[in-house]
C-alpha cells in the first residue's frame, strides 16, 4: 500500500480539487491522510469525505508529515501538498520499490503560463538533479522503514524537505522521476516572480550559512 500524507492549513479553496483528483488512486487501494495543522475555515469538513483519515497535529508542515506518517498503514509515503497535482498516468509511472530503503522525488512544472515560469522549474529541476535535494513541491515519497530509520522529518519551522534529503543521501541514491509534477505557482504570482526568486535563494543561503529555521521562517511570511 501506498499513503499519501498532505499536510493542511486553511486549505479550504484547494482541498476539494486536490481530493477529488486523487480518488482513482484511492480507489485503487492508495491511503490518502489529511493532517490539520489547526484550520480556522472548512478545509477538514470538504476533505473527511474523500479522505481515509484525518486527524489534528501541531501547526508546521514537519510536525503535520511526521503525524500523519505515525498513522499511515502503507508501505510508502508520499508527502504531497495541497497545491500539487500528481502526473495523470501516475500508476503507471509510480513503480513501487522492490527495496526497503528507497526515497526519491519527481521533477516539478509551475501551474503559470509565463516564460519565466519555465526557466524557473528548469532550474529548480537541474539543481535537485545535481545535488540530489529537492523540496516539498517536488513531492518527496520515501519507504515507511527506511523513514523511520533516519527519524522522519525534524520538527523544525522551514526547510524540513532539504533537511531530510541531506539525511537520506547517506542511506542511498534517490530515484528521480522523469514524470512532473504540476505545483501552484501562487506565491509567485501575488509576491512578484523576481522578488519569490530572491526571497527563495536568500533563505536556502541563510539556511546553508547555519541560520535557524525559526529565524527564516519570519522572512518566508
Amino acid at each position: 500500500m501506498i499513503s499519501i500524507i498532505i499536510p493542511v492549513l486553511n486549505e479550504s479553496k484547494q482541498i476539494h480539487a486536490c481530493l477529488e483528483a486523487l480518488q482513482t488512486l484511492r480507489s485503487k487501494g492508495y491511503e490518502i491522510i489529511i493532517v490539520d495543522g489547526g484550520s480556522d475555515d472548512n478545509t477538514l469538513d470538504i476533505a473527511q469525505p474523500l479522505a481515509d483519515q484525518t486527524i489534528n497535529s501541531e501547526t508546521g508542515r514537519a510536525r503535520q508529515m511526521n503525524a500523519g506518517a505515525d498513522i499511515a498503514n502503507g508501505d510508502v509515503l508520499l508527502f504531497l501538498h495541497a497545491d500539487t497535482r500528481l502526473p495523470e498516468n501516475f500508476i503507471e509511472l509510480f513503480t513501487p520499490p522492490e527495496t526497503d530503503e528507497c526515497w526519491g522525488f519527481f521533477r516539478v512544472r509551475l501551474s503559470g503560463k509565463q516564460p519565466l515560469f519555465r526557466l524557473i522549474e528548469a532550474c529548480m529541476n537541474l539543481r535537485s538533479s545535481l545535488t540530489s535535494i529537492a523540496t516539498g513541491d517536488q513531492t518527496l515519497f520515501v519507504t515507511k522503514s527506511l523513514f523511520q530509520k533516519v527519524g522522519g522529518f525534524d520538527n523544525i519551522d522551514l526547510m524540513e524537505d532539504i533537511e531530510i534529503c541531506k539525511r537520506l543521501q547517506h542511506t542511498t541514491k534517490p530515484v528521480r522521476l522523469d514524470a512532473a509534477v504540476m505545483t501552484s505557482s501562487r506565491r509567485w504570482e501575488n509576491n512578484g516572480i523576481m522578488k519569490t526568486i530572491f526571497k527563495m535563494w536568500l533563505l536556502r543561503l541563510l539556511y546553508f550559512l547555519g541560520y535557524s529555521p525559526a529565524r527564516l521562517v519570519k522572512l518566508y511570511d
